[in-house]
Formats: C-alpha cells, sequence, structure tokens
C-alpha cells in the first residue's frame, strides 16, 4: 500500500472534499494584499498581514484546519454576541431588552449615538456591547471578567487567556469608548462606575482565540448552544436563538445588509482579524487574517465566507434540509453479502477479500454535513475497491449535498474506487446536479436494487482474484450443499429418480401458493427466489438447491424463475421420501445439511438486522 511522509496509509490521509475546497480558497486569498492592519490600537498594528487560518467546525464534532489556525489574536468585538447571550442567561430576557435594543444602526460601530429611546442600537456595537459587559458587573461585581472569561471558553471547548498587553494599549486609548461609558451612564443604561465597566469590556475583547476556537464557538451557535466537541450546553437555546437573529441583522455593522445578502450566515468580526459565521443545524465557521477594510471586516475572510456560501448554497434564506445524520447503515460484504448463494471456490475468495466491497444505505435529505460526514467515514476505514451508495430511502437532496457528492465520487475515481449507486434512477430530477458532474467518471455503474448492485461487485472481486463464474457450467450431485456427505452409490439412487428440465430465459418455475411436490438441484444457470410482489429473496447459480423447503412445508413459499437458461434435476417429493426410507442414513444427512442451510440463513438475516438497528 502507497504510505504518505506522515507514515500513514495513503488512503487516510487523503483530503475530504470539503477540506480540499477549503485548501483551494485558502491558496486563492492567500495573494490578497488589499485592507490594512488596525493601528488605533496600537498593540492591534504589530499583527503579522501575512498570517491567514481558515477552520471550519461541523455539528458532529469535526473540524478542518487550513493555514494559520493555531496563531493566537484577540477576540475583540467577536466577544460581543456571546457577552450578550450570557447576559440573556444570567439578568433574562425582560432586563436586557429593557436598556439595548436589536435593530440596526447603520452606523459604524463605534458611533457614539443611542436609539430613540436612548439606549443602544444593538449588542453588536460597542454602545450595546459596553452596556452588556455593565450588566454583568451589574450581576456579578468584581467577578464578572472572570464570569465571561469562563464562558468564553466553555464555547471555545477549552480554556482561554488574555492578551495584557493589548488590554493595556486598548485602556491607554478607549477614550471614545470612554465617551460611550458616560453617555449610557448619563442615560442609566449601566449603574455601576463606568471605568469599573469598561476594565471588563477591555479585558474582554482581549480575550485570546485562535481561527480554530471560533469556528468552535460559532458552531456552538449553530448547534442550539450546544457545543459540538466537548457535547457541553454552553447556552439555552432561547439565548442562542436570539443571539443568532441580532447577528444576522447587526453583526457585520454597515456592511450588515450587503453580508445577509451576499453569504447569508449569521456572522461577528473583530478588528483583530478575525469572523466568525454560524449557519444555524449546519457548521460554524472561523477566520483569521489581520488586515480589515473600511467597515473594519477582514478582507480576506470575507472572501472565504462569500466563497463558501455561494459554492455550497449555504445561504440561511435557501435552505431545505433538515436531517444531521443520512447514514442508515454502513458495511462491507463480510457483513452482509448479496443474496447469490455463492460455491465454495467463490466462498473463499470473497471470505479474504469482504473489505473490498463497502456499502452506505442512505436516508432523508442528503445536505452538505451529511455527505462531510459520509466522506469522513469512509478514509476513516481501509480503501475500498468497489463503494456502493444506496439512495432508496433518501427524500431529498440539496444543492450543496448533491455538489459535495458529486465531488466526493470524484475523489474516489482518482483512487480508481469503482462507484456504484442504487435505488435511484439516472433520469430522476434530483439526480441531475450529481449525473452532470460526474457524467465522465469511469466505471461508474447505476442499479435499481441494492442486492443487484452487491451482487455484481462480488463478481467484480472473484474475477480480480483468480476466480472464475461460469453460468453455463454444469455441475453434478456431488457438488450440492444439501446433499455433502452421501456416498457415490446414494447420489447414483437419487439421480435415478430425478430427470433434467431445461428452463428458458423468464420462465417460471415455482410459483407461491402451489402444491410442494418436488425438490429442484440446479445444474446450470441462475435462477431468482422473490416474493410474490417482486422483492428477491436470493440468488442461485450452478451447485445449489431449490424447491427445499417442500421437505418441511407443504406449499410453495417463494416464486423461482429462470434468470437465464437453466437445467435442474427434479426429483419427485414421493420419490424422495421413498429413497429416504431406503437410505436412512442419507435421509438424517440431508436433514441435518437442511437445518445447516436455514441456521446459515437466519444468522444472515440476523446481521442485515443488526446492521440497521445499530446505526
Amino acid at each position: 500500500m502507497k504510505v504518505s511522509p506522515t507514515g500513514a496509509p495513503a488512503w487516510t490521509s487523503s483530503k475530504p472534499p470539503l477540506l480540499r475546497f477549503l485548501n483551494a480558497c485558502h491558496a486563492d486569498f492567500l495573494p490578497e494584499t488589499s485592507g490594512a492592519v488596525a493601528d488605533y490600537i496600537p498593540e492591534l498594528g504589530k499583527a503579522d498581514p501575512a498570517h491567514f487560518g481558515i477552520s471550519l467546525a461541523t455539528l458532529d464534532g469535526h473540524v478542518y484546519e487550513v493555514g494559520d489556525t493555531q496563531v493566537p489574536f484577540t477576540i475583540q468585538s467577536m466577544s460581543k454576541p456571546f457577552v450578550f447571550a450570557l447576559a440573556l442567561d444570567t439578568l433574562g430576557a425582560a432586563r436586557v431588552e429593557s436598556v439595548i435594543g436589536v435593530e440596526p444602526s447603520g452606523d459604524p460601530f463605534n458611533s457614539i449615538r443611542l436609539n430613540a429611546e436612548n439606549h443602544p442600537f444593538n449588542p453588536m456595537v460597542n454602545a450595546g456591547a459596553i452596556a452588556c459587559s455593565g450588566l454583568i458587573h451589574e450581576a456579578k461585581g468584581d467577578g464578572a471578567f472572570e464570569y465571561i472569561r469562563q464562558a468564553l471558553g466553555r464555547f471555545a471547548g477549552r480554556e482561554l487567556g488574555v492578551d495584557d498587553a493589548v488590554y493595556s494599549s486598548e485602556s491607554l486609548t478607549g477614550d471614545r469608548n470612554r465617551a460611550i461609558g458616560y453617555l449610557l451612564r448619563t442615560n442609566a443604561v449601566i449603574k455601576d462606575h463606568v471605568n469599573s465597566v469598561l476594565e471588563v469590556y477591555f479585558r474582554q475583547c482581549a480575550i485570546l482565540v485562535n481561527a480554530r476556537d471560533i469556528a468552535v464557538m460559532a458552531a456552538t451557535l449553530a448547534n442550539r448552544g450546544i457545543n459540538p466537541v466537548t457535547g457541553e450546553q454552553v447556552m439555552t437555546p432561547y439565548a442562542i436563538s436570539r443571539t443568532l437573529s441580532v447577528m444576522t441583522s447587526s453583526g457585520m455593522y454597515d456592511y450588515a445588509g450587503e453580508w445577509i445578502y451576499r453569504v447569508g450566515m449569521p456572522a461577528k468580526s473583530g478588528v483583530g482579524g478575525g469572523i466568525l459565521a454560524a449557519l444555524p443545524g449546519r457548521i460554524g465557521l472561523g477566520s483569521y487574517s489581520p488586515k480589515l477594510d473600511r467597515h473594519g471586516n477582514s478582507v480576506r475572510g470575507i472572501k472565504v465566507c462569500e466563497a463558501l456560501s455561494a459554492h455550497y448554497d449555504l445561504h440561511m434564506l435557501n435552505r431545505s434540509d433538515n436531517a444531521r445524520n443520512a447514514v442508515i447503515a454502513d458495511y462491507d460484504i463480510g457483513e452482509n453479502p448479496s443474496r447469490r448463494s455463492r460455491r465454495p471456490h467463490e466462498q473463499k475468495i470473497l471470505a479474504a477479500h469482504y473489505q473490498d466491497v463497502r456499502v452506505i444505505e442512505l436516508m432523508g435529505t442528503l445536505s452538505l454535513s451529511n455527505v462531510d460526514y459520509v466522506a469522513r467515514q469512509l478514509v476513516a476505514r481501509p480503501r475500498p475497491q468497489f463503494v456502493i451508495f444506496d439512495f432508496r430511502r433518501v427524500t431529498s437532496m440539496t444543492l450543496a449535498g448533491a455538489r459535495l457528492l458529486a465531488e466526493e465520487f470524484q475523489e474516489l475515481a482518482a483512487y480508481h474506487v469503482t462507484v456504484i449507486v442504487s435505488g435511484i434512477k439516472r433520469a430522476d430530477a434530483e439526480w441531475q446536479p450529481i449525473a452532470e458532474r460526474t457524467g465522465s467518471l469511469p466505471n461508474m455503474r447505476y442499479y435499481f436494487l441494492l442486492d443487484a448492485a452487491i451482487e455484481w461487485a462480488e463478481d467484480q472481486v472473484v474475477f480480480r482474484h483468480g476466480g472464475s463464474i461460469d453460468f453455463f457450467e454444469t455441475t453434478e450431485l456431488s457438488e450440492q450443499p444439501l446433499l455433502a456427505g452421501l456416498t457415490d452409490e446414494e447420489l447414483t439412487d437419487l439421480a435415478s429418480l430425478g430427470a433434467v428440465r431445461t428452463y428458458q430465459p423468464s420462465q417460471k418455475i415455482i410459483t407461491t401458493g402451489d402444491p410442494a411436490t418436488s425438490l429442484f438441484f440446479l445444474r446450470s444457470g441462475v435462477v431468482h427466489v422473490t416474493l410474490p410482489d417482486g422483492i428477491r429473496l436470493a440468488t442461485l447459480t450452478a451447485g445449489m438447491a431449490f424447491g427445499e423447503m417442500a421437505l418441511l412445508e407443504p406449499r410453495r413459499s417463494a416464486d423461482v424463475r429462470a434468470d437465464m437458461s437453466a437445467t435442474a434435476y427434479e426429483v419427485p417429493l414421493h420419490d424422495f421420501e421413498r429413497f429416504r426410507k431406503q437410505h436412512p442414513r442419507a435421509g438424517e444427512r440431508i436433514m441435518r445439511n437442511l437445518a445447516q442451510l436455514l441456521a446459515d440463513r437466519l444468522i444472515l438475516a440476523n446481521a442485515k438486522l443488526n446492521l440497521l438497528t445499530s446505526n
């Protein structure tokens, strides 16, 4: 197996499509040099303008990282939504809403202006954020900042520190915020000493994070307040939903309207160079690049968010999926083979190479997060030669899910993995976005029935490892598993009781409900055992018996139809019963063999059931 430089198998070190897209964004926007590092706070001006990191966190706790995602920087205004949520949970909505509005201001973030009620326009501008810090100080006194720091740490899933140099620099140059503070104090929005409140505010802005942290914090917002990495319920869903609402309208200041129009995700930026975006029910995004545009937003960060939203159609108002986990079963053919009865040499090959065929049964709505989860599950195990995706239980696909799935198919093809699709017709409208992007993929195959897809993949494994499947090969009674252990004399006597019958393609041999009067031993060709509604129970090839349940049941319980030209020994049941009396040892052996065959079928049925109930 090819090995990567890290020592891991090359397959397991391959990049899922979503990570490859983030890498492409990083490469595309790294040359962007417009904007300027914030310098009105001297310490912020020391940031390296070359730093650029992108991180994306999914709601099942997986975090993608590209570039400088571990470089620490101060959270600045990105602290505002989290402190607002904390104030709602700490003091209650009535108290918070009595002094802070929720309307966009249309002004820059540091505007010294209040609304008609002499309250801050919203908690995302400095006036509203200082008011939030004042409310926390009102409730917690000298412990207010530590209370905030710990809360932000729960959002990030780790302990967060403080950049004391940035705090000092902000405090020394924070006269505009002091002016806002005194305006709030004059209008009774904050009740404590202005300097005490501003010390909390300056310190919370100086909390250190990195791009990974803010992606996880954003994902916690997107996950109704549950940190997807730690599993902790950080804030109540009520506080989170209200916070996301204000982020949607005001999180990007006087760029908010343009942002929601073009990107369509609740977001918040900070003059330290960070941007976080939280798409409810899907993902959290964090980026870091210190150069800012005239609105105070990271130039590269804006481009990343625009690209991600446009490529995967993530606008919040164009959402149609609800399902988080679309995988109902994920297995290989060792756990759940096809319904074809295999001869010993085929069984031996398939037992040795069972991991060559991977089957993923999907259900519900296929969204970006669902398909991403499937892609990551694929690379978590050894690379197969064939992957079967079953869509019979899929109800819909979002455009983002379809596009990411097509990219995953292309990724598999690049590794010479054959993609097999079952349960969907290529003419179906929802399949067209995938078909358009995968029409040129080599060897991609379609089967309406999952079992037919598994059977074909098994055949390919047998062929690749030196086996052969000759549907026209003629077998003898001695090769029948039901007759294993019989002597040559016993087999000769049994053969004398039967007549060789020939069947044409699609000819029905047995009909459900008819009297069971014969046993059949297939000599050549293929037959299908089906229920009356067409559901296939088994595929039998030369060397297999059918109609054997006549030994236990007086009437037929399934249909049997020739798949192609076939021949079989037909032994009348009354003659077979006479044979058992003449050869009691053989009769006992046959019934033992039948019991073993039925037990094997029960084990397989239980395995199929376990696959469905354990996923």
